[in-house]
């Protein structure tokens, strides 16, 4: 009896409060600045070394020479814990970590894909 003593004044006051969860999916997400999410890579500021992909704990990353002095990042978006080593590694500035949360995906590859692009972030 004394357990229902403690819940009813508490179930009758929840249901004049407003709810504690977000409106999400039915309204836009509010992300944290500091929220890791998609992988943005600036081919124009790569220079090739490797240092992401070798820092990569979950081989998440490959890098392709696509012609002299330019490359392209493979990105494994399945394979990302989105620790956020390859941003903190890039000493050209060439990866960012967006706040892009919305990944999933229902095609196997494009879970594997270039990553993608953006310009005139180079460092």
């Amino acid at each position: 009896m004394s357990s229902l003593a403690f819940m009813l004044p508490r179930l009758l006051g929840s249901l004049f409060r407003r709810p504690f969860t977000v409106k999400y999916p039915f309204a836009p997400a509010e992300v944290s600045p500091a929220y890791r999410g998609e992988l943005l890579f600036d081919a124009e500021a790569c220079v090739g070394c490797g240092i992401c992909v070798r820092d990569c704990p979950a081989f998440a990353l490959e890098l392709i020479e696509i012609a002299e002095k330019q490359y392209d990042l493979i990105y494994h978006r399945g394979r990302c814990a989105f620790c956020g080593q390859c941003e903190e590694v890039c000493s050209q500035g060439a990866i960012a970590l967006s706040t892009a949360f919305e990944l999933a995906s229902a095609e196997k590859k494009l879970l594997s894909a270039p990553a993608t692009r953006r310009y005139g972030h180079s460092a």
